[in-house]
């Protein structure tokens, strides 16, 4: 199976360093499942003082990410070959998981560009084929986002994860939030475990986790529910839920 290749552009290459060589992401690059390439955008500034950033053309705070060491970096990464590049950005869409799965499908490669200061210059646009956004607040850069792409999108792939029912039963996979999960002691300063889940009964078992997820669901992320495909056991609990609530 060819690896999925990531590609960061960033001035501060070591916040991605440090990140990918450690747990599962390390794990599945050491078994060429990825590979994730950082690329410093400091090493393609145009003058002899590695300048990556000016005021912005029409005033306002902050400086602007310039365009010449971005496009050369980016150009550098691209090569010949067509991959998809995002820009992390506050304005672009949600990352949710289900564009995880969209960009897991990816074969030709993933390149993340990560902004700083108050963004970066607009022609660059011309250059990428979507932004994203991990949520509706600013961050200082794109590091984090980009790091947080790699790992969502890698864990989809084939013998990241130690099993790979993970990925099928966690949340939002199904629509839903996860159902609780508990392990020893089976009692905790007067706190039990279920006793369902100690029954050895799987056909309860799997009820009783059916039955939690959809109630997390409804008081945690009602929206969800509108979205998930429900079938007429779901519909029956979700009543019993709403009188019990």
């Amino acid at each position: 199976m060819k690896s999925v290749r990531f590609d960061v552009l960033t001035i501060f290459p070591r916040m991605i360093d440090f990140y990918i060589s450690e747990s599962i992401i390390k794990r599945a690059i050491e078994r060429g499942i990825i590979e994730v390439g950082v690329t410093n955008i400091r090493d393609f500034a145009v003058d002899k003082h590695l300048t990556v950033d000016d005021y912005p053309f029409g005033g306002g705070p902050g400086m602007v990410m310039r365009i010449e060491p971005l496009y050369r970096a980016l150009t550098h990464v691209k090569g010949r070959q067509k991959k998809h590049t995002i820009l992390l950005s506050p304005e672009g869409s949600v990352l949710t998981q289900a564009k995880a799965v969209e960009l897991s499908q990816i074969k030709d490669g993933i390149v993340l560009i990560s902004g700083r200061y108050e963004g970066v210059d607009e022609r660059i646009s011309h250059s990428i084929d979507e932004e994203i956004s991990i949520g509706d607040f600013i961050l200082t850069g794109g590091e984090l986002p980009a790091l947080v792409i790699i790992d969502a999108v890698a864990r989809l792939l084939p013998g990241v994860l130690g099993d790979e029912r993970s990925n099928v039963e966690e949340s939002f996979t199904g629509g839903l939030l996860d159902y609780p999960h508990f392990t020893r002691p089976a009692e905790f300063m007067g706190m039990r475990v279920p006793e369902v889940l100690m029954s050895g009964n799987h056909k309860e078992i799997l009820k009783w986790q059916r039955q939690q997820s959809l109630k997390r669901t409804m008081l945690k992320k009602p929206e969800l529910i509108d979205e998930t495909k429900l079938t007429e056991d779901d519909k029956e609990i979700i009543e019993q839920l709403k009188e019990e609530v």
